[in-house]
């Protein structure tokens, strides 16, 4: 029998079988969830903040398209490289109080940014930012799961929605405060990080009675259950879908503000208004993922959000201003709620390892966007922003291939 297999019929107990049925049968926490939520949102305020400076980073220091790319890549590369990582180890020991310690990475990193007059000196603060988002992710998520009380895509779309509402608020932050108060007002926002730091610091106290001593034991697989091969192409299809999502997303999130500046010619606070309408009906498309996804099934979400969204990307480089925003609404609600139901996919998929699983779809999901955006930053250099959109426009056609997902058994769908 190879590893693979192996794994598959193992679990990696977290705690005792008569405790998770007592914690599945109370229902979720909600205090807890609120708080890793409110938590996510933090973490993700501070993230997108540094894509909603980008104008005043590029016109303070004459950066081009590619070099805006490259600072979203240093940023995403570092959570993308690392999630994974953090994710394998803690799922072999578990570290309650880990989310305080990386977030102090996100507070020096936005000090750095504050006082950075060097590119080189941004990139390596928003690498530590980035930093900070590896450790996040992997943790809190298993503890929003261990949270959950069975409903594992209510929870995942409680844990998502805080992310999507504070991707949301940067630019609404930075057209209020760093516009008109200049780099030096980054500093201001690393108290969110230390208010962040005193809330993960609490939650972990909670966490740490929730461990015991990981071992293997092993369980009898489900009789509808995939094949480890399935399991693999299952994995892999999950991982393109979540590429063709979060590359279109983060095409908007790192140059739709060029897009629109460009093209209609608004100003840099009004363009970040539209950004942050965008980001939250994104944030609200989250929170309904999850629970659609626990009625009606996960693959009916994923292949519905991301294949729905294509009239309207099809739609948006051809609109107005005004249909623009109208167009971006519906996207971000319909694609963002594939997110919520992609994580927990996968974590069915391969249940005894959700730190690592959920590390490597979150880090999937920044390396791509920071590969992404490098790419289309050159692409834009060489042509337009507006040929950028019209491109990927077509890239939600990839959920297409969400046909090959396979049937989860009752109960894991």
């Amino acid at each position: 029998m190879s590893s693979f297999e192996q794994a598959q019929t193992a679990a990696l107990e977290i705690a005792p079988v008569t405790s998770a049925a007592k914690a599945i049968s109370a229902g979720p926490a909600y205090l807890v969830l609120v708080g890793i939520s409110f938590s996510h949102f933090l973490n993700d305020t501070m993230q997108s903040l540094i894509a909603s400076v980008y104008p005043i980073l590029k016109d303070n220091y004459a950066l081009d398209f590619a070099q805006i790319g490259l600072i979203t890549l240093a940023f995403q590369f570092t959570a993308s490289l690392l999630q994974p990582l953090v994710g394998h180890f803690t799922d072999r020991k578990a570290q309650p109080f880990s989310l305080a310690v990386g977030m102090s990475s996100t507070f020096f990193g936005l000090l750095l940014l504050s006082v950075a007059h060097e590119y080189i000196v941004i990139l390596i603060a928003a690498a530590l930012v980035g930093l900070g988002s590896a450790v996040f992710h992997p943790e809190s998520a298993r503890i929003a799961r261990l949270a959950s009380g069975g409903r594992y895509g209510f929870a995942q779309s409680v844990f998502q929605l805080g992310g999507g509402f504070g991707s949301s608020m940067g630019p609404v932050l930075a057209a209020l405060i760093v516009v008109p108060f200049g780099q030096p007002s980054i500093a201001w926002f690393s108290s969110i990080a230390f208010v962040a730091i005193l809330i993960l610091w609490k939650i972990g106290r909670w966490y740490k009675p929730q461990i015991r001593s990981a071992k293997l034991a092993p369980i009898d697989p489900h009789p509808e259950a995939p094949s480890p091969r399935g399991v693999k192409i299952a994995l892999a299809v999950l991982v393109v879908l979540l590429f063709s999502k979060q590359l279109y997303v983060s095409s908007l999130s790192s140059y739709y503000i060029f897009y629109l500046i460009d093209r209609f010619g608004v100003s840099t606070q009004t363009a970040q208004l539209y950004l942050f309408i965008f980001l939250a009906a994104n944030a609200a498309g989250t929170f309904l993922g999850g629970p659609l996804g626990d009625r009606f099934g996960r693959k009916i979400v994923i292949w519905s959000s991301i294949l729905g969204t294509l009239p309207f990307t099809l739609a948006l480089p051809y609109a107005g201003l005004g249909g623009s925003a109208v167009l971006s609404v519906f996207i971000g609600l319909i694609i963002s709620s594939t997110t919520p139901s992609i994580i927990v996919f996968a974590q069915e998929l391969v249940p005894h390892r959700f730190g690592m699983i959920s590390g490597v779809f979150f880090g999937v999901a920044f390396g791509i966007g920071g590969l992404g955006a490098a790419v289309l930053g050159k692409l834009a250099d060489h042509t337009s922003i507006a040929f950028v959109y019209q491109l990927c426009a077509f890239l939600p056609a990839i959920g297409l291939l969400a046909v090959f997902l396979p049937k989860m058994p009752r109960g894991g769908r």
